[in-house]
């Protein structure tokens, strides 16, 4: 139809959108593309801004690598993976599902109940975790493949660093017959999101800091179960009410107990270690996997942590 106003544009657009034969890809373009024109409407979006946000949008997927995924990084800064998750799980209540995150691998080593992670030096008090995985009833769900990773006590995971080894700070455990695994591990940092891209850009206009809290990641896999990422976040990290990726939820922040002049677990561990305990609750469901969003290791130097500042101001243009 021959378009005479930007109304016209619209209407035109969704007549052709509505030729999708798939009911739901249906939904999902009619209702992005009547947000995205109620988008520009909104702000009066300019020639110029238009061209500068798909600048940015084309910079995110030309930054995304086999090591790192800036659309991924982008999406949780903007609060959209959390609130993906909450749709998803949970039934509206408390749930222990959580982000994905864009540090997954597939492939971690298949590790014995108790063993450690730690595959090459790294800093960091020593940590014995203990979790179990629960369904909805309470149960313990057993023979569950749980893969586990985490950042070092320096802020980095192995793939953003050519100074750990291969799936350091990785490990793959499968539940026993109390729904149950333990490892070792370090006791992880919280760490900045790189900034040297489109997010950080837009991190830095609203005048946010780039810390994550201190985490590990948890994903649980088993047939009959909705497959479940999760993080565990250190109660005593200072960015747990200002998160970066929005990803802190009441139900997953872990109470780390220190340990000093006590047996460990491992003889081998003398002084200062912790202790840390945790449930998970899968939900009944398709025990399927998304593709990973990293898929090898860096092969160039790691990348400096720049941490940005969290300002003052509010609702203003930061100086």
């Amino acid at each position: 139809m021959p378009i005479r106003t930007h109304a016209d544009l619209t209407r035109a657009v969704l007549a052709e959108v509505d030729r999708t034969p798939d009911p739901r890809l249906r939904r999902i373009l009619r209702s992005a593309v009547q947000h995205l024109h109620d988008f520009v409407r909104d702000t009066e979006l300019t020639e110029p801004e238009f061209r500068q946000i798909c600048g940015l949008v084309a910079k995110a997927g030309q930054l995304t690598t086999p090591s790192h995924n800036e659309v991924v990084l982008g999406a949780g800064s903007l609060g959209v993976s959390a609130l993906v998750c909450l749709l998803n799980n949970g039934d509206g209540g408390e749930t222990t599902a959580n982000l994905m995150g864009p540090f997954w691998r597939r492939g971690s080593p298949v590790t014995p109940d108790g063993g450690s992670i730690v595959r090459s030096a790294t800093p960091g008090d020593p940590v014995f975790v203990t979790a179990w995985v629960r369904d909805a009833a309470g149960q313990p769900v057993v023979d569950a493949e749980v893969d586990v990773w985490q950042a070092s006590g320096e802020g980095y995971y192995e793939n953003q660093d050519p100074q750990q080894a291969d799936m350091n700070l990785r490990g793959k455990f499968t539940t026993d017959a109390q729904g149950r695994i333990r490892f070792r591990t370090v006791k992880p940092s919280g760490y900045p999101i790189p900034v040297s891209g489109p997010v950080g850009a837009m991190i830095r206009a609203q005048g946010r800091h780039n810390m994550r809290p201190a985490h590990i990641h948890f994903l649980v896999h088993k047939p009959g179960f909705k497959t479940q990422f999760s993080q565990l976040y250190s109660s005593d990290d200072p960015h747990l009410e200002t998160d970066v990726q929005f990803g802190v939820t009441q139900a997953l922040i872990g109470q780390y107990v220190l340990h000093e002049n006590e047996p460990s677990p491992d003889a081998q561990v003398r002084g200062r270690w912790y202790s840390l305990e945790h449930t998970f609750v899968v939900t009944a469901g398709e025990a399927a996997l998304p593709p990973p969003p990293i898929t090898a290791k860096t092969d160039g130097p790691r990348p400096p942590l720049v941490v940005l500042d969290r300002t003052s101001h509010v609702g203003e243009p930061p100086r």
